[in-house]
């Protein structure tokens, strides 16, 4: 039997919470999932988000299918909850109030271009995740991004900032790859959102 999309999205999204929760020596509560399925065992490349009253809680993820899917979005997402240098390790009680996020990445296709001007042409609002590559700096955005930063130009000088580089770098040195997600959340809970 094939899964389709919306179906193998909430399995790996029943994945990822599982995970979460065994690192944190909590019950899930997630239904059991077949973890044998053929589809799984594939290489997989993906990110795991996880947000708290909508704001960023943790995300961490690879860029390459290396991994059997299901070794990969269950190590993202107890990087992304535990991890995470922007934030302190989730903890036992706030398992209930993260919403998880999971988006299976595309090949990485590197992309052709003769100057800054010509990528900003390139890129493709809300379809494009972006790696940048300059030396030892890289940072990547995923398409998510771009309903923060809606324009190319804003896009890319943030994609620098995160490569520890300043907004108007450039180097005819620079690397970029593009890709697309197939993603799926969790419908987040409000029970945590009560700001006092």
């Amino acid at each position: 039997m094939s899964l389709d999309n919306n179906q193998q999205g909430k399995i790996l999204l029943q994945i990822a919470r599982a995970a979460i929760a065994r690192a944190l020596h909590v019950p899930c509560t997630a239904v059991a999932v077949e973890e044998n399925m053929s589809w799984l065992c594939k290489p997989g490349a993906t990110f795991v988000t996880l947000t708290q009253c909508s704001e960023l809680r943790g995300c961490i993820g690879s860029l390459q299918a290396c991994d059997p899917l299901l070794e990969d979005v269950s190590n993202n997402a107890v990087l992304a909850a535990l991890h995470d240098p922007r934030f302190l390790p989730l903890v036992e009680d706030e398992l209930d109030t993260v919403a998880v996020e999971v988006s299976l990445l595309s090949q990485l296709q590197p992309l052709g271009f003769t100057s800054e001007a010509d990528v900003l042409a390139q890129l493709r609002p809300n379809i494009d995740g972006i790696v940048f590559d300059c030396g030892s700096h890289r940072s990547t955005f995923l398409p998510q991004v771009w309903e923060s930063l809606p324009q190319p130009q804003q896009f890319l000088a943030k994609l620098k900032l995160k490569a520890r580089l300043s907004e108007d770098f450039w180097s005819e040195e620079i690397q970029l790859s593009r890709y697309t997600v197939s993603k799926w959340r969790e419908i987040e809970g409000s029970k945590e959102c009560a700001h006092g």
